[in-house]
């Protein structure tokens, strides 16, 4: 352990400061494990012996053991009844995966909440990532041994701890799921023996599904919490895996990605969670006693808003449902390049577009709002295919040779980003009729037709013929 604190200090590191990434770093430069880099860390920091080091992480479960010893037999949480011990009967007979290891870890985190709505549990970031945790913690314990299980736990609370710091707010991005998956994803790496560039990056892939997850109503209504801590288990072990078996490309460094979710943290409480309570806030547990303190013109408020935001909910979802395909005709065409929304999408406004021309192209002006202009590397090929060529969104051979066609045609392109939400315009200029179509971004390769030139009728027309779908956006507008 010397060994990592000397080049850690003589390479301007700060011990007991170290983030995730820096922690890796070290580890890959030295050849050794993630968990020794932490280890030595923390005996660095606290003036400790390696094993004196160890002994304290594994102290630190013993409160949350503990719940889940109750919530395994005799505890019954508001939220959560007893599912831990239905699971648990006749030796784990009904199973949540066949995996025996997963399976266990699963129960004993559930467990581990019924526990926190009986005796509470030690909270990390919350007390909602510590679920997770402990029921990896303990699974581990069980199925490879007390080192194993202790170092696992040593990076997976050297991740949960940088959460801790950043969880400012409410929201399971920073807790329960996001700091969950995070965690288990580097305990499941060191765990399984593997690489300090596995650890990074399964970090990386396991925090990408959990930006601006909100938890408040998780905590109020029945059941829900269930899919965000037993989640964070499945979530890290498939980051794991697919980062220790596959060259799955992620280029994202792990201090960006932990930074980016300690951003949008604030954000999503701000705004997500507003809109998410407005919905579940008619299914929030509530507690009797509690409520014969409020005034009836307070509760009378409130059912009142509940009522209309139900029966408002209910009036969007038959339209959603009025406007679906049919389930033998239930996809779009398809699209080259990853994603119908951000190729799909543009490159059927640059073909209605380019259907309205006449004459020799000169150039193509795209203009799209700041989401697609940061996804151009994958956008702007099906534009140009659509808008020079007419080319259909799944013409792969198009897709990737436009690029150079269009440099061989000396065609003028102009690439802008615009400042307003979802717009995706393409004006093309000929030797004799030019014209331009201005439209909203929709996924499925979908698009609000806004306006064109030479008419918004002719744009429709040629939607119509090409067989793209129109849409009509929040407005009202088609």
């Amino acid at each position: 352990m010397k060994e990592i604190t000397k080049f850690a200090v003589s390479n301007g590191y700060s011990l007991g400061a170290l983030t995730v990434g820096e922690t890796i770093e070290i580890a890959k430069d030295l050849g050794r494990s993630v968990s020794d880099v932490v280890i030595a860390e923390a005996m660095f920091e606290k003036e400790l012996e390696y094993d004196e080091v160890l002994n304290a992480v594994e102290a630190a479960f013993n409160h949350n053991l503990q719940a889940i010893d109750v919530g395994m037999s005799h505890g019954k949480s508001f939220l959560m009844g007893q599912t831990a011990k239905e699971l648990a009967e006749n030796n784990f007979a009904n199973k949540i995966i066949d995996d025996e290891f997963i399976n266990k870890a699963l129960v004993y985190t559930l467990a581990a909440q019924v526990g926190n709505h009986s005796v509470g549990l030690t909270p990390c970031a919350g007390t909602g990532d510590s679920c997770p945790y402990t029921g990896l913690f303990k699974a581990i314990k069980e199925f490879y041994g007390r080192e194993k299980a202790v170092k696992s736990a040593a990076v997976m609370l050297k991740v949960g701890t940088i959460f801790r710091e950043g969880k400012v707010t409410t929201g399971c991005n920073m807790e329960g799921f996001g700091a969950g998956s995070a965690a288990t994803a580097a305990a499941f790496v060191e765990l399984l023996g593997g690489t300090p560039e596995a650890m990074d990056k399964a970090i990386v892939l396991s925090l990408s599904p959990t930006i601006a997850n909100p938890c408040t109503t998780r905590v109020m209504v029945a059941g829900l919490c269930a899919a965000h801590i037993s989640g964070a288990i499945l979530n890290g072990n498939l980051a794991a895996k697919l980062t220790m078996h596959t060259s799955l490309p992620i280029n994202v460094p792990v201090d960006v990605m932990v930074a980016m979710a300690a951003a949008v943290h604030p954000v999503s409480a701000k705004h997500v969670v507003p809109v998410v309570n407005q919905y579940m806030r008619a299914f929030f547990k509530t507690n009797n006693e509690v409520e014969s303190y409020i005034a009836n013109e307070i509760k009378k408020s409130e059912q009142e808003a509940i009522h209309n935001t139900i029966k408002a909910a209910n009036a969007s979802v038959k339209k959603l449902a009025k406007a679906s395909n049919s389930i033998i005709s239930p996809f779009g065409q398809a699209v080259v390049g990853g994603s119908s929304q951000a190729v799909g999408s543009p490159t059927n406004t640059g073909r209605i577009a380019h259907y309205l021309t006449k004459g020799n192209i000169k150039k193509v002006k795209i203009e799209l709002y700041p989401e697609l202009f940061a996804r151009r590397g994958i956008n702007v090929p099906g534009i140009l295919m659509g808008a020079v060529y007419g080319s259909h969104t799944g013409d792969g051979d198009m897709y990737h040779d436009v690029m150079g066609k269009v440099l061989s045609q000396e065609i003028e392109v102009e690439i802008i980003a615009v400042d307003e939400a979802q717009v995706q315009r393409v004006t093309i200029e000929t030797d004799d009729v030019s014209s331009m179509v201005d439209a909203l971004n929709r996924g499925g390769g979908r698009l609000v037709l806004r306006n064109a030139s030479p008419s918004l009728e002719q744009a429709r027309k040629v939607a119509l013929e090409l067989g793209i779908v129109v849409v009509e956006d929040e407005r009202g507008e088609a």
